[in-house]
């Protein structure tokens, strides 16, 4: 493994959370998905910050061959589990990492917080013991392999927003069809509008795919708790960026072709791995934990472009799309989007931004 870059780096003191905020009605919250994958709009923000309404299924004809663009193939876990302490008392479990095969760290709601000890006893199931406490997490010891458990017990973990409790077709949808690495409790949504079909398509235009991983942790959906943002702790995610991939991004490089992030995760499994390489690559596979915060007047090393849903107001993601479009780019594509009755957050409607201080591509037919 490559030596370790910095875990983060330094945010603009200048910045506060109040300059990401924005007025959203409810009901522009998607709560289910499109009937289709390829079936949601898309709104392009092109190099001169100009804005497209699009659909999703125009995507290919905005892309290129010798384009790469680099998805999360982490897979969403049935991390939810319902139950009760040993007083009787209710409880839910979110596991949020899987640290061996019968041990997780979890969030745990329950009226009083379990002490080291305490059993649980969970979806009428089985008993897990709570064995320690490493921070706001909780270290759980399951009778079992934990993803058989959850596998079989468990519910898909939907986003707060989303006020229907998971059932089959979330089970489906809120996943996708390229998941392959089990670990996620959160979807990298961008890639939800992604189908078969659509990949066939962009493959037949000489556009290429691969693939890192990053487990979406809940932290993904936890406010910003502090006005000056250069105080914010970002939450730690665990990624993978294998060689293959970072060879395909060096031939990308090499040919003047574009690295075309699917979705915020693979923005910072790709920079994180960059920081990671950065001055010299070592060869080998690039991973750990990123508490990388991206926020604007950060430099981007291989991103050049970004396929995104839209995020919620505050939210370390809209500070990301932010430092790649520009702050007033990002307002502007924003409020045309609230004003268009575009659809946020998971289930919604899709972003392709192509950042402003990269140099065109490449044309090639």
């Amino acid at each position: 493994m490559p030596p370790a870059g910095p875990a983060t780096l330094p945010v603009n003191p200048d910045l506060q959370l109040s300059q990401f905020d924005y007025e959203l009605p409810p009901e522009l919250i998607a709560q289910t998905p499109a009937a289709q994958r390829t079936g949601s709009r898309l709104l392009h923000v092109d190099r001169d910050s100009r804005l497209h309404d699009r659909l999703f299924t125009d995507l290919p004809g905005l892309l290129r061959a010798g384009d790469l663009l680099v998805f999360n193939d982490t897979r969403v876990i049935k991390a939810r589990l319902l139950g009760s302490k040993e007083s009787g008392g209710r409880v839910e479990v979110l596991v949020e990492r899987i640290t061996a095969e019968r041990t997780a760290l979890a969030h745990i709601k329950a009226s009083k917080s379990p002490r080291a000890g305490a059993r649980l006893r969970l979806a009428d199931a089985f008993e897990a013991v709570v064995t320690g406490r490493e921070g706001e997490l909780f270290a759980v010891e399951f009778p079992d392999g934990v993803l058989a458990l959850l596998e079989a017990h468990g519910s898909t973990p939907l986003p707060p927003y989303i006020t229907h409790a998971a059932g089959k077709e979330d089970d489906t949808r809120y996943q996708t069809v390229y998941a392959r690495e089990p670990g996620a409790v959160a979807a990298p949504t961008a890639g939800l509008h992604f189908d078969d079909d659509m990949l066939a398509r962009l493959a037949a235009r000489g556009v290429e795919s691969a693939f890192i991983t990053l487990h979406v942790g809940a932290g993904t959906f936890q406010p910003v708790r502090v006005e000056n943002l250069s105080e914010h702790v970002m939450h730690a995610e665990r990624f993978h960026v294998g060689a293959d991939t970072l060879e395909q991004i060096r031939r990308t490089r090499a040919r003047e072709g574009r690295v075309i992030a699917v979705g915020t995760t693979s923005v910072r499994a790709l920079e994180s791995a960059a920081a990671r390489l950065t001055p010299a690559p070592a060869g080998g596979d690039a991973e750990g934990d990123t508490r990388l915060f991206i926020t604007p007047g950060y430099h981007f090393e291989w991103v050049d472009a970004l396929i995104t849903n839209f995020h919620l107001p505050q939210s370390t993601l809209l500070m990301l799309v932010s430092a790649l479009a520009g702050m007033e780019p990002m307002r502007r594509a924003y409020a045309h989007a609230v004003q268009s009755r575009y659809r946020f957050f998971s289930y919604g409607d899709a972003m392709f931004i192509e950042s402003p201080n990269r140099p065109p591509p490449t044309h090639r037919t």
